[in-house]
């Protein structure tokens, strides 16, 4: 939880902490290294700059940079990452922690880039198409641009380890799912099989999401992008298929509640909202294809809402009881991760 000062003199009035405590603690707390994001003023300059400039070297890339031929896109890109590490470096000496990290993620961003200038240089891109589609289409050549990304992310990760520099390491774990599945399918538009691919290449995303919240659990949210990308990539690929059985309907709804439950056990919001839109998306079409002209559905719709509330008052006078209990049987690495939230 957040610490405000309004909290800190609330306890001076209940007189758990003194005055002196309380000025003492703030001071303690102010001292403390800022490396976690906060929405305020400083931290919102630093991610719309941040984005801008990774935004300008990626999604908004014109042709007339084609013209530079591509040895000219190699060095300029070499350029920009020169400048990028020589200020992740700087503000890292610094102790500027958050401006690294996007410094960092922005030499990351550069990656592709310098891959498809290299590639026209070398004279082995395979079509026409232009850098500034692939952020927009899917096809299996991006696989090299991608795949090097990779290595340069996880270099910069194992290096500088800035919760930051996960975002274009998620983002092209997505792409490379799609682009994978462009490949195996000889380039044609299956749907059913694209859909497969997103489901279970999210899958995988989750569970080494989950594996890097272990291994960090005590330290920085580093998991945070890959649980956020996994999550849209399975619920995604999970809610397009199509079934015309209630019973696999039931069952997507299932598995949209264990999605919610996940998520509030391991306090990630992602799983917790798609979750409950998987959910409403099923109590919807109950009601407007199952139960259409049913005067009985919307009188145990509400007993069931009430239900779900009287749980909840359930649950908050005997969650600490029923928490200790339940994680006394888990493994310690997860039992530790579950008490750091």
């Amino acid at each position: 939880m957040n610490i405000t000062k309004k909290n800190l003199k609330d306890a001076v009035t209940e007189n758990i902490l003194s005055v002196e405590q309380s000025e003492k603690l703030i001071e303690f707390l102010n001292a403390q290294p800022n490396i976690g994001p906060k929405f305020d003023f400083t931290h919102i300059l630093y991610y719309f700059g941040g984005m801008i400039a990774i935004a300008a070297m990626t999604l908004f890339m014109g042709l007339g940079w084609e013209s530079f031929g591509g040895l000219g896109i190699v060095s300029i890109s070499l350029f920009y990452a020169a400048i990028g590490l020589k200020l992740t470096n700087s503000f890292k000496a610094k102790g500027y922690d958050i401006p690294a990290g996007i410094c960092g993620t922005f030499v990351i961003a550069l990656t592709p880039l310098a891959v498809y200038g290299l590639q026209h240089a070398l004279g082995v891109w395979p079509d026409e198409s232009v850098y500034r589609e692939y952020h927009r289409y899917i096809k299996w050549h991006w696989l090299y641009m991608e795949l090097s990304t990779l290595a340069v992310g996880a270099i910069f990760a194992w290096k500088y380890k800035y919760p930051f520099l996960m975002m274009p390491i998620a983002v092209t774990l997505w792409y490379l799912s799609m682009d994978i599945t462009a490949m195996l399918s000889g380039g044609d538009f299956d749907w059913e099989l694209r859909k497969l691919v997103s489901m279970y290449s999210g899958l995988l995303m989750i569970a080494l999401a989950f594996w890097i919240d272990i291994r960090s659990r005590n330290k920085a949210d580093y998991a945070f992008w890959i649980y956020l990308f996994g999550v849209i990539a399975f619920w995604i690929g999970m809610s397009l298929q199509y079934s015309d059985s209630e019973l696999s309907k039931f069952i997507y709804f299932c598995i949209n509640l264990i999605m919610i439950f996940v998520g509030v056990m391991l306090v990630r919001r992602v799983f917790v909202v798609f979750g409950a839109l998987g959910c409403s998306g099923y109590i919807g079409h109950l009601a407007f294809d199952i139960f259409q002209d049913s005067w009985l559905f919307p009188i145990t719709l509400t007993v069931l809402g009430l239900l779900v509330i009287y749980l909840g008052i359930l649950w908050q006078k005997h969650e600490q009881g029923i928490t200790d209990k339940a994680r006394k049987i888990l493994p310690v690495a997860l039992r530790e991760l579950l008490e750091s939230k």
